[in-house]
C-alpha cells in the first residue's frame, strides 16, 4: 500500500507522542525528515512529516483526533 501523510508536527514533543500513539495502536508509520527538522526547527520547510499506510489512515485520523481533543490549553488558568 502507498504511504500518504497524516500530520505534520510542530515540535520534537508532539512527534514523539503521535509516533508513540500510532505504535500503541499497530499501525505502520514513517517519518520523512525526522532528524532534518531537529537541526533548525522553526523552519516550515524542514517540519517532519508522518506518513501511514492507505488502508490505516481513516484510523489513524480517528486517533489523532482523539489526541487533538485530550490536549487543553491551560497557560490561562492561575
Amino acid at each position: 500500500m502507498p504511504m500518504i501523510r497524516l500530520t505534520e508536527p510542530q515540535s520534537m514533543g508532539e512527534l514523539a507522542m503521535i509516533t508513540s500513539l500510532l505504535e500503541g495502536s499497530g499501525i505502520a508509520y514513517m517519518v520523512q525528515n525526522e532528524h532534518v527538522s531537529s537541526l533548525y526547527p522553526g523552519l516550515p520547510i524542514l517540519n517532519s512529516s508522518v506518513m501511514v499506510d492507505e488502508c490505516d489512515h481513516l484510523r489513524a485520523e480517528v486517533l489523532l483526533s482523539r489526541l487533538r481533543l485530550a490536549v487543553r490549553d491551560v497557560s490561562s488558568q492561575p
